[in-house]
């Protein structure tokens, strides 16, 4: 009965595609909130790496900082799955604080990770220690104020391949002898009346008439300060380190005046010494060598050239800061791990200004040597003459520091 009927045409439906963008938005409604995130990192090409878990690692850390906040170490470290939370203050006041909750702590030297491997080993919870880097400690200036000192003799200028040195070596003994109104050729005047930099300038190459000081941060917070403290006290303690308690607070008293004269300090000392009006504010500022060397990498990067009129002082007399990443968790000593022996963040740390960690001598390591020669940066050199400082005893320099910044204690009295 049916055979005889024609047969009926298949119905067609038009279809239309949808634009691209209409699409990701029809995903984006219809899928879960985290593959709607995947599909358009597909799509967008920013997938680069695995998904994995990241951990988040809290932290205290001094002028270390600046190499974790970099965008560049920042990501190197989320591709390990790490991202590390920073709080921030200064070498010592981390040491004096409490430390429970976090992961890392970072002073910049090994004075302030002694006092927490010491505390924490009394209570009977070692630490782990790492040291990914070396800074030394400089003084930060300006050419004419290097040219002054190397005209009076307490400075002399490092060798340098072309143009105008970038490095000079400071006799840290006449630049003290200065700041207590002892000068070559002159009467001995009052230890309190020192010099000033107008006084010992010859060919105007300054116009300051603040004495002749070096700044430091903090005293009470900051390891650089704490250290610059321990270079004074052994220059002036005749190239020793005070044995005793009354003789290192014998010499504390003897110095303070050397350390405090010019008023309070910033706690950003860098970061004065590298604003606009830092010559006007420090002409010598105590920092660390990274710092100075960062500045001069941006500096050529954007300008083609180094900056010219800021230049380091390498004091004659010298200790090599060893800056100790503390791992006080799990979590912490394998981050500890990854920024020690990781040829990418090891190789980024050169591009910020360290020493690689082997570079526990005065030579600057080949692999900051080859960077900054192909940038056209002059290569820190020091003399193999200068002297190397011993500091105080760890119980000896916290009484040191102490007396000389008035520092309270850790309950808030003085």
């Amino acid at each position: 009965m049916f055979a005889n009927r024609p047969a009926a045409e298949e119905p067609r439906l038009a279809v239309t595609r949808p634009p691209r963008r209409r699409l990701r938005r029809v995903l984006a409604s219809a899928l879960p909130v985290p593959v709607v995130g995947l599909v358009l990192l597909v799509a967008s090409g920013n997938v680069l790496l695995p998904l994995r878990q990241v951990v988040d690692i809290e932290a205290k850390m001094a002028s270390k900082r600046d190499f974790f906040q970099d965008p560049v170490v920042e990501r190197l470290l989320m591709k390990h799955g790490f991202r590390v939370r920073i709080t921030n203050m200064g070498s010592r006041e981390i040491a004096k604080q409490d430390y429970e909750g976090y992961d890392v702590v970072f002073p910049s030297g090994q004075p302030a990770a002694d006092l927490i491997s010491r505390e924490r080993a009394r209570a009977n919870r070692p630490v782990l220690l790492y040291r990914p880097f070396v800074s030394p400690i400089v003084l930060a200036t300006y050419r004419g104020y290097a040219e002054v000192l190397t005209a009076e003799g307490a400075a002399k200028r490092l060798s340098s391949s072309g143009g105008r040195p970038m490095y000079y070596t400071l006799d840290m003994r006449q630049f003290l002898d200065l700041a207590r109104g002892k000068r070559k050729g002159a009467a001995q005047r009052d230890p309190k009346d020192g010099y000033r930099w107008d006084e010992i300038d010859r060919n105007d190459h300054v116009r300051n008439g603040n004495k002749i000081l070096a700044q430091t941060s903090d005293i009470c917070e900051s390891n650089s300060a704490g250290t610059y403290l321990g270079l004074v006290a052994f220059v002036e303690h005749g190239n020793d380190a005070p044995d005793s308690e009354a003789e290192a607070e014998q010499l504390a008293r003897k110095i303070k005046p050397l350390l405090v004269e010019q008023g309070l300090p910033s706690s950003e000392r860098a970061e004065t010494y590298l604003s606009p009006d830092g010559q006007s504010i420090a002409p010598v500022s105590v920092i660390y060598e990274h710092q100075f060397l960062a500045h001069q990498i941006g500096y050529e990067a954007e300008k083609g050239a180094t900056d010219d009129e800021r230049v380091l002082l390498y004091p004659s007399t010298r200790f090599v800061t060893e800056p100790q990443l503390v791992a006080l968790t799990g979590d912490g000593a394998r981050l500890g791990e990854l920024v020690s022996e990781n040829r990418e963040l090891q190789d980024r740390a050169m591009e910020l200004g360290f020493r690689s960690r082997n570079a526990t001598s005065g030579a600057t390591s080949d692999e900051l040597t080859r960077f900054l020669t192909e940038r056209q940066i002059p290569v820190p050199t020091t003399s193999a003459d200068d002297t190397r400082a011993v500091l105080p005893s760890l119980p000896l320099l916290e009484k040191m520091v102490e007396i000389v910044g008035d520092c309270p204690d850790r309950t808030g009295n003085q």
